[in-house]
This record gives C-alpha cells, structure tokens and sequence, in this order.
C-alpha cells in the first residue's frame, strides 16, 4: 500500500453515519473560521508519494464490500499502547484527538472531527449495520522501558501487543477492540519513513495468542518529519527556495503529523478489520482502502500539488478540524461511499 502501509511477503500487510456524508460536505454555511481564512497552499511533493490516490473522484475506483465484518458494536474500545517515552502533555493531545472522534453532548465547532467521522460510519456489513459513532480509549499501558528494544519489525510490534496483553492490563476484546501502538520519536520500526508512517492488520494466534485488529503509528518529529509529519515539513531539497512547511495547529511537528495518519489507520482498521471488508483492487494482500484513495488531500481543490482549502489562524497555524477542548487539527479527508468521491466536513462546495 502506499505510505501508510506495508506488504507481508507472506500474506500479511499493513495500510499504508446514518445521517448523509452530504451534510457533512456542505457545512460552509457554518463553518468556524472567526479569526481566521480559508487558503489553498501549493507545496512540493513529500518524499513518498502515493501511486493509488484519486484526488476528488474517480469512476474508475471500484470500492467494493466482500462480505466482511466491520467494527459495528458500540463503542469501539481503544486499548492505547504507550511505546517508549511521552510526555503527558503528548499523551493528553493524542487522546483529545481519539476522544474528539464521538459525538458530544457540548460538540465541537463545525468543521470537527466527529463530522469527520460520519464518513467512516456510512460504510456497513452485510447485516446492514453501520460502523459505530463511537470510539473511547478504554485502557492505556505504558512500555518506557522499551521492553522489545528501541528498533521493532512488524512481528515485533506484535509482540509489543501481546507483552501488553499477558501482562493483564488489556483484556482480549475481539468484538470491539483496537489495540493502538504508538512509538516514540527515538523507536525506529521496520520500513518507517521509507515506505510506511503506519500500517493497520490483526495478530496473529502464534504470536499473541488470539487474532485481534491493531494498528501502529510512530512519532516522525526527529526522523522523517518531510514525510510523515508533511506537510508540516517539507523535503530538504527544496533548499528554501519554495513553499514553506506550513505551521502545525499544535507546535508540534511529529505529533501533528502523527493525526492524519492516525484518522487514515483507525478509518481503515474500521471498515476493514480483518482485511475481507470494503476495499478496492482485487489482491487482498495489497488492498486500497478508504483512507488511501484521498490521501493528502484536506480539503476543497485539492489535487496537482495542493492540498485543498484548509484554515490558517491569526498565529499562522494551519489545520481544517475542530476537536475537543479547543483543539486544532489537519486530517485527510476519506472516500464517502455515498458521493464517491473523498469528502470531508471542510468542504466548500
């Protein structure tokens, strides 16, 4: 897959509402954007780019169901693993982030997050249920002592899961549960920031004892901020002598960055937990998900080197979501099965 994924050679990889996603595309009648402007920056090309994406619409995607399950009970349950050293000013931003996917009794403002999210839980299984609204960190453990080492292969992220598992802080959740693993910025993980920022799959009973969905994100702040942190950096060989990095809603590189990719695992991991769910292509171990199919798009004219209409504040800082708290954020936008097309709650047209 392409940058936020990654091919097993031997069968396994990683990846790179009931209400109308319409609503959500056409809240420019109320988006948020006192104090701030909607601009469409032109930038260089990160250093990986994706061969799969479709920039707006496309009838040749050929996005299909294959009869798989989706993540459709309520809530999802995120089992959080902390891979060695955070911050607890990191730690709170991150679940601000995961927190402001669910509806809110005080919701955030329009565009937000949770709008985001209505996209994701148009998409059903055979039974017709949707994947579910609502997503709660249901545990944290935290390995600051890099129990598997300070490099991890993708068997060994695994293992990450499963010492988390036996070490009784998580239970096994089948039904509803993601395990998220999230390395620091000094963990290198096999193929990151040469071919993957994240990847998504599930356990193998060999290696953890149950088959269950994860998905893994690193923090790129120190190692490839121009590619998995863009386009909050951009590639070194433009020297300066073009289009800036753009300022990040949270000042911090690595973890701004660390979002979208996120939102694109957690979309994917959703829709597609077990890799027989919805999915275009015809090769299971290479599949093209929801999130692939609009990448590094976030907004309204995006394509051809931009990035699409997003919201710079008075302080310069770029993002095109509201979250909790009076967070900011940018996330890519995803495919809506009912418009086929990406969409996004930004959107202007």
């Amino acid at each position: 897959m392409p940058l936020h994924h990654f091919i097993f050679s031997f069968l396994t990889l990683a990846f790179c509402p009931t209400s109308s996603v319409a609503a959500a595309a056409s809240k420019e009648q109320t988006l948020n954007t006192q104090d701030a402007e909607f601009f469409n920056p032109k930038l260089p090309p990160r250093t990986l780019s994706s061969s799969k994406r479709f920039e707006g619409s496309s009838n040749l995607v050929d996005l299909r169901y294959h009869m798989g399950p989706v993540l459709s009970s309520s809530p999802i349950n995120i089992y959080l693993i902390w891979y060695g050293r955070w911050s607890l000013s990191q730690k709170l931003l991150i679940k601000d982030f995961i927190t402001s996917i669910s509806p809110s009794a005080t919701p955030s403002p329009s565009p937000s997050v949770s709008e985001w999210w209505k996209t994701v839980s148009l998409y059903t299984d055979q039974t017709g249920a949707n994947v579910s609204r609502t997503l709660v960190v249901a545990r944290e453990h935290s390995d600051a002592r890099y129990s598997h080492g300070y490099h991890l292969t993708r068997l060994s992220v695994q293992q990450v899961i499963a010492t988390a598992v036996k070490a009784a802080p998580f239970p096994v959740d089948h039904r509803n549960g993601i395990y998220l693993i999230l390395t620091s910025h000094d963990v290198t993980v096999q193929d990151f920031c040469r071919a993957v920022c994240g990847f998504h799959y599930f356990t193998f009973p060999s290696m953890v004892g149950y088959t269950m969905p994860y998905a893994w994100i690193g923090n790129s702040g120190k190692q490839c901020p121009e590619v998995c942190a863009y386009p909050f950096a951009v590639p070194g060989y433009m020297g300066g002598g073009g289009p800036g990095a753009l300022l990040p809603p949270n000042g911090d590189v690595g973890l701004d960055g660390m979002f979208s990719v996120i939102a694109h695992e957690l979309a994917e991991l959703t829709t597609n937990p077990l890799v027989n769910a919805w999915y275009a292509g015809e090769d299971p171990t290479a599949p093209t998900e929801i999130g692939d199919l609009c990448e590094g798009l976030y907004g309204t004219g995006g394509g051809g080197g931009y990035i699409g209409q997003v919201i710079r504040d008075r302080k310069g800082r770029t993002y095109n979501m509201n979250g909790n708290k009076g967070r900011k954020f940018l996330v890519q936008w995803i495919w809506s099965p009912a418009l086929k097309a990406c969409a996004g709650p930004n959107a202007l047209d």
